[in-house]
């Protein structure tokens, strides 16, 4: 049976180049990169040549790349972070509906902390507007807080155009940004975009699961959520994981240098799949927005879960949602978000691409849906 694995949003496949940098450094550059011998100093260059190889990739220094197990871990650190060291004097974020739980999740729980949180709507295609984000803005605020690509529906946020019209309005609030679904796709450039905070991880480029960056602007009044040996400038304690880094920064290197033609061909395979569905299968919506590796779309009549599991059977491997949130019952809230009823949320799927597929891929993929499709709704009809 052919696997067509159309879960890239999700998590990728590691490319060769990683698992062979991370291999080498396994089993033959096994030092803390802390310790003041060789072996030390061997695993710290590691971790200093990725450190560059990211911090050139945004334009930015190296010494504002810091290290996090993962997405998770750095949007805490942006949002728990910023808001405890700025609790004396401000208690206001702002950020969408339609964020990533660790996005989400985290804000409720400053909000059990006493802070104010303000949960900006969005439009049908996924976007806010910079004018509702400064709108909002009060001499309480600190910090607002957009995702850069929404992971379920691919809608790209204008990113740039409301750092500046944040900074415009008050300069001391901080800007963050869940970068998580856009690094290695488009150009994430923070200082253009007046971002004080970026969040990447290196799982969603072909790069290892458990591994992370935070991009934080020097100067930027931050307290860690992790205490112990001061690594990472004091920012992100713990010994770091130098296999993960060294895989992180190699993926890194490689989907940058090749993201222009990358995206070309994401785009083909995305391109040519919404077409045939939306011209083969009856009553289906698409819900996609416009980064070139997300396609969501609605099939009524059919529970998502059961057309996940009809393609899993013939080795299609797709998403009911977000896979932070996908193995519970809650409704997906960037669905709500965009206005879909609950005939269209509760029959969503997410097919989410890669430089790893190829376009008679997503042939496979639209023939088997013109079988399965009709077939589970006559079959819940009855």
């Amino acid at each position: 049976m052919t696997e067509v694995y159309f879960d890239n949003a999700a998590t990728t496949k590691t490319f060769p180049q990683v698992r062979e940098i991370m291999m080498q450094v396994l089993g033959e550059e096994y030092g803390n990169p802390s310790s003041m011998h060789m072996r030390g100093f061997h695993a710290e260059e590691y971790v200093k040549q990725a450190r560059e190889i990211i911090a050139d990739s945004m334009k930015v220094t190296p010494r504002e790349i810091t290290f996090t197990s993962g997405g998770t871990e750095g949007n805490n650190l942006a949002l728990i972070g910023t808001a405890m060291a700025n609790r004396r004097q401000r208690r206001h974020i702002i950020s969408t509906v339609i964020e990533h739980p660790s996005v989400g999740n985290t804000l409720s729980f400053l909000e059990k902390e006493g802070f104010r949180i303000t949960r900006l709507p969005v439009d049908e295609d996924g976007l806010v507007s910079p004018e509702s984000v400064t709108e909002a803005m009060c001499e309480d605020t600190f910090l607002v807080s957009v995702m850069c690509i929404n992971n379920e529906i691919g809608s790209v946020q204008r990113t740039e155009e409301i750092g500046r019209a944040v900074k415009a309005k008050d300069p001391k609030v901080l800007f963050h940004s869940d970068c998580v679904q856009a690094y290695g796709k488009i150009p994430i450039l923070p200082k253009r975009w007046k971002a004080d905070l970026v969040t990447i991880s290196g799982h969603k480029i072909h790069g290892p699961k458990g591994i992370g960056a935070i991009y934080i602007k020097e100067g930027t009044k931050l307290r860690p959520i992790l205490y112990g040996g001061n690594q990472e400038k004091g920012i992100r304690s713990g010994t770091e994981n130098v296999p993960g880094i060294a895989g992180f920064g190699k993926a890194a290197q490689i989907m940058v240098s090749g993201m222009e033609e990358n995206a070309a061909k994401i785009r083909e395979i995305k391109e040519r799949f919404e077409k045939r569905v939306l011209e083969e299968i009856e009553n289906v919506r698409c819900n996609s927005g416009q980064a070139a590796h997300i396609s969501s779309i609605s099939f009524p009549g059919v529970r998502s879960e059961v057309l996940l599991h009809a393609l899993e059977e013939r080795g299609i491997y797709v998403s009911a949602g977000s896979a932070c949130a996908s193995n519970k019952p809650e409704v997906s809230a960037t669905l709500r978000g965009i206005g879909l009823s609950r005939e269209y949320y509760e029959s969503t799927l997410r097919f989410s691409f890669s430089v790893m597929n190829e376009p008679e891929e997503a042939d496979l993929c639209v023939d088997a849906l013109r079988e399965i499709v009709p077939m589970l709704r006559r079959f819940q009809r009855r």
